[in-house]
């Protein structure tokens, strides 16, 4: 296929491109700056949010696929100021994938997938949900607007038939849980404690695996959601510990809700103590994929042990 990528230069765009371009694929990728391509990809100068420079570089490319990975995550998160922080991606999300499917219609391109999460589900119900589950519309204040964005390219997404890709905790290179990245450097500071039992959910995916689903995505027609993340979702009392250990940090701290909640507002203390994990095995039998990295721990042992030899 002929795939156009928004996001190239992210995290999960730099493990997708290669694959793609292995697959046997012609990529191109919308960029703002053509120096920062990935390497054998053609370069397509524009910005999600101007929806004519989208227009241009996919009238130009007729792809037969578009896939939505752009995202201004920060390099640090304060659950307090979450909105602030997070008010570029959801720009995003709401207006950037507006202008990508207007192209994709103009062009007449078949197919189209788009990052979403999975770790927004609703904190009620099972601890693991499949993709059914309702989204957290009714977050805390400052996480709302970022859910009902998510919301929002979904509903964008599916009405045009396309495939969401709920991507999990990424880890692995250019990531927060990279040996350089802010999560690691706040389990070194002890800043990330275990509130309350620890009995929120996380769900992992390695960023290789979860491109590796994303090529596998292509073949689907949509409407279609898949939670894309490894087998084993973890409540935070079981993989920070782990985690912390094998970055050669202290052990987390342990403490009540009450100061966890007074310092990082419910956000925090929702994510930590309430948040579901989530299912991977539609994923797995529609779209034969299994993720090499099948489990949290194996994984970050993995990458741990290459950063630091």
């Amino acid at each position: 296929m002929r795939v156009f990528i928004a996001g190239a230069t992210g995290a999960i765009g730099r493990q997708l491109v290669p694959l793609l371009q292995g697959a046997g694929h012609d990529v191109s990728a919308l960029v703002r700056d053509p120096a920062r391509a990935p390497a054998g990809v053609r370069a397509m100068r524009g910005d999600v949010l101007d929806r004519a420079s989208v227009m241009d570089a996919v009238l130009e490319a007729q792809p037969d696929a578009i896939v939505h990975e752009a995202t201004a995550d920060p390099s640090a998160n304060n659950p307090r100021r979450m909105r602030a922080a997070l008010a570029p991606t959801s720009r995003l999300r709401t207006e950037g994938t507006a202008n990508l499917l207007a192209a994709a219609d103009a062009a007449g391109t078949g197919r189209f997938l788009a990052q979403s999460i999975a770790f927004a589900y609703a904190p009620r119900g099972p601890r693991v949900v499949d993709e059914d589950a309702p989204l957290n519309l009714d977050a805390p204040r400052q996480l709302r607007s970022v859910v009902e964005a998510i919301a929002d390219l979904e509903r964008q997404v599916l009405g045009a038939s396309g495939v969401v890709l709920r991507y999990g905790w990424f880890y692995g290179p250019g990531t927060s849980f990279a040996s350089d990245g802010d999560t690691a450097r706040m389990v070194r500071r002890r800043g990330l404690p275990i509130p309350g039992g620890g009995a929120g959910m996380w769900s992992f995916v390695h960023v290789r695996d979860a491109a590796e689903a994303t090529v596998a995505a292509l073949e689907v027609n949509g409407p279609r959601v898949y939670n894309v993340v490894d087998d084993h979702p973890a409540p935070l009392s079981e993989w920070l510990p782990e985690y912390a250990r094998l970055l050669g940090a202290k052990a987390p701290l342990r403490l009540p809700l009450w100061p966890v909640r007074l310092a990082g507002g419910p956000i925090a203390a929702e994510g930590m103590t309430q948040q579901r994990g989530a299912s991977n095995a539609r994923a797995r039998a529609e779209l034969g994929w299994s993720p090499r990295h099948a489990d949290w721990r194996g994984g970050f042992a993995e990458e741990l042990a290459v950063a630091g030899s």
